[in-house]
């Protein structure tokens, strides 16, 4: 049980600084920023393909890995439709 407050504590933390350092971001480097910090979502893409292949497993952990997948899928692909919306904005038609 100790494990899963210990997790659960550097869950809020994290959640608490993400909260206090996005709120700091100017409009104008939003865009930008997410872009990147959504292609870095592929390295938890990655990390969800292992925890779904990964023999010997419950289904529950198989079905939250595919949701997983799914959802690091989803933000990647946004992630690089965002960017290439705004490189996009800045060609000379």
């Amino acid at each position: 049980m100790s494990e899963m407050l210990i997790g659960l504590y550097v869950f809020v933390l994290a959640t608490l600084a993400g909260r206090e350092v996005i709120s700091k971001v100017p409009p104008t480097l939003h865009t930008p920023l997410m872009s990147g910090a959504n292609a870095i979502s592929g390295i938890a893409l990655i990390g969800a393909l292992v925890v779904t292949g990964a023999a010997a497993q419950t289904p529950v952990v198989k079905w939250l890995g595919a949701a997983g997948i799914v959802m690091a899928t989803i933000n990647v692909v946004g992630g690089f439709m965002v960017t290439d919306r705004m490189l996009r904005m800045f060609k000379k038609g």
